[in-house]
């Protein structure tokens, strides 16, 4: 997080100018963890979104809309995955810069491949389906080096005198990108071809990524809760496939996924929601948790 020209003047005893970076508001933490890596020096990056919460569901309180109010530029995932609580924070805010359509409003969904996306008609019954495909491309990491490159262009046309240094900054995170993500390689290496039992339609990015096989998911549908005669049915499939990880985010209760973890023999994991930026957490270090987390499930 940046430390302000007004604090760097009072420090130094000299005087005190206004912050002349970039002020960014994300949707959700990665996505100001990967723009602080973009920015460096040149702005600042917040989320609105805590990961402990799950972004479907966020309360629109009079402080996002405040916060909104002063960005020049809004970070979404896009994808419909805020759609229940952004579109009245924007009408508050009354921020042209950041509107959609507005160069200020960047959609990171567009600079990444999509999977899950739906075909033939969609209605209700199918429970919570993103039209555009499925919104949890951030937990695939490599989709970090194409949003990193992508946000530093949106960056560059916002504020041209530092468009070179966004782009250096970006291709210096994907550099270290990758070399990070093939460190993890063989500490991942046991997820290959593994049968993994999801608690939400989550984690087909993460799949792709490391190669297990969602087999089965504790909700019947996205979004609606399981009854007794599902969770049998995935509980049965667990053991008859031998799954050694139940998989969940912190913000789904986590009675259900235990018993089904202890039934199947198999360990729960509660996959990080994002980047603690509270706690000092860069997009690096978040990495390393979810690794550590992982590797608690498979040895």
């Amino acid at each position: 997080m940046r430390i302000t020209s007004i604090v760097v003047a009072v420090l130094l005893g000299l005087p005190a100018t206004a912050w002349a970076g970039l002020t960014v508001v994300t949707t959700v933490p990665d996505l100001a963890a990967i723009s602080e890596q973009v920015l460096g020096p040149h702005g600042d990056a917040t989320a609105m979104v805590l990961p402990t919460q799950d972004p479907h569901f966020v309360d629109a309180r009079p402080s996002l809309a405040l916060e909104l109010a002063r960005a020049d530029a809004l970070v979404v995932v896009g994808l419909d995955l805020e759609v229940g609580w952004l579109p009245s924070l924007l009408t508050g805010a009354r921020n042209p810069k950041i509107q959609l359509g507005a160069p200020g409003y960047i959609d990171a969904s567009t600079m990444v491949t999509k999977l899950g996306v739906p075909a033939g008609p969609i209605d209700r019954a199918m429970g919570d389906i993103h039209p555009g495909g499925n919104p949890h491309f951030l937990y695939d990491p490599r989709n970090a080096a194409p949003i990193a490159r992508g946000l530093a262009a949106r960056f560059a046309a916002l504020d041209p005198e530092h468009a070179a240094d966004f782009t250096a900054n970006a291709e210096t995170f994907v550099v270290k990108l990758d070399a990070v993500l093939a460190g993890f390689a063989p500490m991942l290496a046991s997820y290959q071809g593994a049968p993994i039992v999801a608690y939400h339609q989550s984690f087909p990015y993460l799949a792709t990524w490391l190669g297990f096989e969602v087999i089965a998911q504790i909700e019947p549908k996205p979004g609606v809760p399981p009854s007794p005669a599902h969770v049998a049915g995935v509980l049965g499939a667990a053991r008859a496939r031998g799954a050694k990880v139940v998989l969940q985010e912190p913000w789904y209760p986590e009675t259900t996924a235990s018993l089904v973890a202890e039934k199947a023999g198999a360990k729960l994991v509660v996959f990080p929601g994002g980047t603690d930026l509270a706690a000092g957490q860069d997009y690096f270090v978040y990495l390393a948790t979810v690794v550590e987390r992982l590797q608690a499930g498979i040895p």
